[in-house]
């Protein structure tokens, strides 16, 4: 029964993301070819994201995948590692089980309102995904917490708390949020997944004003069946096929024909490559974790110390957030509410100037220690080309299909995705359909339901804070303190750091870009600019000694302590912050092709 279960579950959460990648492409066709669109088809992929999200969330919890920080790992293994274990995994079930009752609310409201999607479909069809996902969320965080059933007897504590405020809503209606907000901190330093330490924080402080959890649930679905938030799943899509294939070791051979006769090429190589695959995968890690295997033997086969390597590596599994079709930069023009097409354009001399500086770093590096460097041959770099084409041309794909106007920033991620696939199943035949497919788009589909089910929540959290005026009180408190721009500038990258630091960069971008869009507005900071200063900031953060993301995969990956990781990534993150100083004081690097473009 279970395995049926999770067949089906499985099932339907991949047939929701091919059908999201179908829709949009029947919808080029039939508007080229008849001149109307599909009728509805925007709506359904938009809902069909609210399913791959939110199923994906809970296949990610079946798995033990669900984000969290990293932080509970520093607790000596043993008892306290496991009462932790469980403490947290109680204050994630408590927040799950609220926002499961906060879906069913939103259900029947919306059953009574008669809303539908397309085709008449009802909306609350479509919302049920919320509830069930977040009921399925807290059992599997439940049976999660404890090998033993007194572990997962005091885990479900939380859904008996649970149970009981919804129910008696008095019990934190005008009391002090601050004793449970404390409770949430301890258990997100104990290692409770991000989405759960939103989700609470958020229903806390609704419920103490007595607001119920519903309200979370309206901005989350308000968030994702947002018009052009199906582009990150999909471009995740493709960056998994990617992966997936033997693009990487084209790639290479690619990027080492026309680089490695330079000092410090194959260093320059895996930077460059690093930068192009995560501009398709954003911050999900799929950098590191695919191509490490590669790189890092390469590196030290041609003669590259160890520590350089392993810093090498680590940086360079960020680099490429602020480049084409960065899924980042997609999420902030969602939020900040900006043309995602003049993101993409602002980012790509920021994104060149931070791949140059650390492939800068790599050439400095073959130049000290004489590392191995291989012969220019023509030859063999017509053939390399020719040979990685079909993956060259892949952010062509992207812009020409967005730019000329043929489709649009969701449509254009389906057509990459399909082309991806084309790629590696027809022309190269690296993966096979019957074979690899449903597995590719079910480990894709949990790691998008990681990250959207983070998204979903932090909105909540969000327009809680918008209620309270927060961004109109920030912006009162700076324009009172700070006066010049300049410094403006420098203490927001200070704070941006600390945010990075302590939040994950989609989660980040939901909680607070409403913060510092107005504080960019009065000081005059161009928003594009503000934009790809906030994405450059987050990617340095992946690299934040102890806690950054990027910090714990490459030790994951490369089998290294965590300290020996954030030793060796301590230059590359050095030179990191220099090409954020930059970005941040040459506004021209981001809005130069902006104006020569006439945008």
């Amino acid at each position: 029964m279970k395995l049926l279960f999770t067949t089906a579950e499985d099932a339907i959460a991949t047939l929701a993301m091919l059908a999201m990648v179908v829709l949009p492409l029947l919808e080029i066709f039939v508007r080229r070819a008849f001149g109307v669109g599909v009728p509805g088809s925007g709506p359904f992929v938009q809902h069909l994201t609210l399913w791959v999200g939110f199923l994906g969330a809970a296949i990610a919890a079946r798995e033990g995948k669900l984000l969290a920080l990293a932080t509970g790992t520093f607790i000596p293994d043993g008892r306290a590692r496991r009462a932790a274990e469980v403490f947290a995994a109680a204050v994630a079930t408590f927040a799950a089980s609220v926002l499961a009752w906060g879906g069913v609310q939103l259900v029947l409201s919306e059953r009574d309102a008669g809303t539908t999607i397309g085709a008449d479909v009802p909306a609350w069809v479509a919302q049920l995904v919320l509830p069930i996902a977040f009921a399925l969320i807290a059992a599997r965080l439940v049976w999660r917490a404890s090998r033993g059933w007194t572990g997962r007897a005091s885990a479900s504590i939380g859904i008996l708390v649970a149970i009981a405020v919804v129910r008696n809503p008095s019990l934190l209606a005008g009391g002090p949020a601050w004793p449970g907000l404390a409770l949430v901190a301890i258990a997100a330093v104990f290692g409770a997944p991000i989405f759960a330490i939103l989700g609470a924080a958020a229903a806390l402080l609704f419920m103490s004003d007595g607001v119920t959890p519903a309200a979370i649930l309206v901005e989350t679905y308000a968030l994702s069946v947002s018009p052009t938030l199906p582009a990150i799943p999909l471009f995740t899509l493709a960056g998994f096929i990617l992966a997936e294939g033997r693009s990487s070791e084209r790639l290479l051979r690619v990027f080492r024909a026309i680089f490695g006769w330079i000092p410090g090429g194959t260093a320059v190589v895996c930077a460059v490559l690093c930068s192009f695959f995560t501009a398709f995968t954003g911050g999900s890690g799929v950098t590191i974790l695919a191509l490490g295997g590669v790189l890092f033997p390469a590196l030290l086969r041609d003669g590259y110390r160890e520590r350089f390597s392993l810093g090498l590596l680590t940086a360079s599994g960020s680099l490429g957030l602020l480049l084409p079709p960065s899924l980042p930069l997609i999420l902030y023009g969602v939020v900040a509410q900006i043309p995602i097409e003049d993101l993409f354009i602002g980012g790509i001399l920021p994104g060149i100037l931070l791949t140059s500086m650390i492939a800068g770093w790599g050439v400095r590096e073959g130049i000290v220690t004489g590392a191995g460097r291989h012969r220019f041959d023509l030859r063999e770099a017509g053939a390399a080309l020719w040979e990685g084409k079909w993956e060259l041309a892949m952010p062509a794909v992207v812009l020409v299909s967005m730019f000329s106007g043929i489709a649009t920033a969701v449509e254009a991620a389906a057509l990459t995705a399909c082309y991806a696939l084309l790629v590696q199943t027809v022309v190269h035949r690296d993966l096979l359909i019957q074979r690899d497919l449903l597995r590719v788009v079910g480990e894709c589909v949990a790691v998008i339901g990681g990250v959207l089910v983070i998204l979903g929540v932090a909105v909540g959290l969000t327009n809680y804070m918008v209620g309270a005026q927060v961004p109109v009180r920030l912006v009162d408190w700076v324009r009172g303190h700070i006066d010049s721009r300049l410094t403006f500038l420098f203490v927001l990258n200070l704070f941006l750091l600390v945010v990075g630091w302590l939040m994950e960069i989609f989660a980040a971008i939901v909680v607070v870009v409403p913060l510092i869009v107005p504080l960019g507005a009065a000081f005059g900071i161009h928003p594009v600019h503000l934009g790809v200063i906030f994405v450059a900031n987050l990617e340095l953060g992946f690299l934040t000694p102890l806690v950054g993301l990027n910090i714990f995969l490459a030790s994951y990956r490369f089998k290294r302590p965590v300290l020996e990781v954030c030793r060796a990534a301590l230059p590359t993150m050095a030179i990191l912050g220099i090409g954020v100083l930059v970005i941040t004081y040459v506004p021209w690097l981001t809005t130069g092709l902006l104006g020569l473009l006439g945008r």
